[in-house]
């Protein structure tokens, strides 16, 4: 906590907000082959993603993210004004590396991760499936905990105007999410830095 303060980061506390669109929870038989295994060895190796909602002007609009395990880096993510597959695919194109790299992509039992097209990705870059438990949140705990700190340090801080506003605001908010700022989980360094780190100890 002390380093944080050093760095000048505030923390905000945020009042709980009406969460609209909400989508009915899918049945699948899909095991929750992660557990709670958030600690990770490899980089892209496990993915988590979750949905979050952002206001511009008076109507909703949703944000997917897409976090690495491995150093809690946000490797892709996608901005829409409605929370549906398209969302989820366009975050998954988002990513700079080869999908095929990726083992586990784990998430939560809303439709939107669950459909044909998102099955028909992971089948095609052979990645596997992991969903959480139903109705148990804390199998999402990175992902949560990732717009909680998204929420609280940039949404509630800032008035959007537009998508377009949004998006740019929100690509800048995320390089310096993964560059400078510290992760206590990380031992209070940067995602980057993290990795850097790691890269250095195989050398």
């Amino acid at each position: 906590m002390a380093v944080l303060k050093e760095q000048g980061l505030v923390f905000f506390y945020t009042m709980a907000q009406f969460k609209p669109q909400k989508t009915p929870c899918n049945e699948s038989a899909q095991a929750n082959e992660l557990k709670r295994e958030f600690e990770q060895t490899e980089a892209k190796k496990v993915l988590v993603s979750d949905l979050t909602y952002v206001k511009i002007k008076n109507k909703w609009h949703y944000v997917c993210i897409f976090v690495d395990l491995f150093n809690r880096e946000i490797i892709g993510f996608s901005i829409g004004p409605n929370k549906d597959t398209s969302l989820v695919a366009r975050a998954f194109s988002s990513i700079q590396d080869d999908l095929r790299n990726i083992q586990l992509f784990r998430t939560d039992r809303d439709s939107e991760f669950k459909n044909q097209l998102i099955d028909e990705t992971l089948a095609v870059f052979q990645i596997d499936r992991s969903l959480n438990m139903k109705g148990c949140p804390y199998d999402n705990a990175v992902a949560e905990a990732t717009f909680k700190i998204i929420k609280t340090e940039f949404v509630s801080q800032m008035k959007f105007e537009s998508l377009e506003h949004l998006t740019l605001e929100f690509s800048d908010y995320v390089n310096w999410l993964n560059k400078l700022r510290i992760h206590e989980t990380l031992g209070y360094v940067s995602p980057s830095e993290y990795k850097r780190s790691s890269l250095k100890k195989i050398i």
